[in-house]
């Protein structure tokens, strides 16, 4: 079960098992959407505020997430906080 207003752990991972190939552009446009605003939640809400299961959900995305582009130790939401001047550096 997922956190209010956050993606379903069901729709996720259907939306992963399902090749691109056999999705409309529609559907595609909104994963791609819903995915974002996932990781905008994930990143602003702390851990500590969350569902176990979210909570080691996210844990795990937020490791894909780094794997997949570069490495980044910095959350969505750390990212988001020192673009707008609000965070520790």
């Amino acid at each position: 079960m997922s956190d209010a207003g956050r993606k379903d752990f069901t729709t996720k991972a259907k939306e992963e098992m399902t090749p691109d190939s056999s999705k409309s552009t529609q559907e595609k446009i909104k994963e791609s959407f819903t995915d974002t605003t996932d990781r905008i939640s994930r990143g602003v809400q702390p851990d500590s505020d969350k569902g176990t299961a979210q909570q080691a959900f996210d844990k795990t995305q937020r490791s894909h997430d780094n794997h997949a582009h570069g490495g980044s130790s910095e959350t969505i939401g750390e990212k988001i906080k020192n673009a707008v001047g609000l965070g520790d550096n």
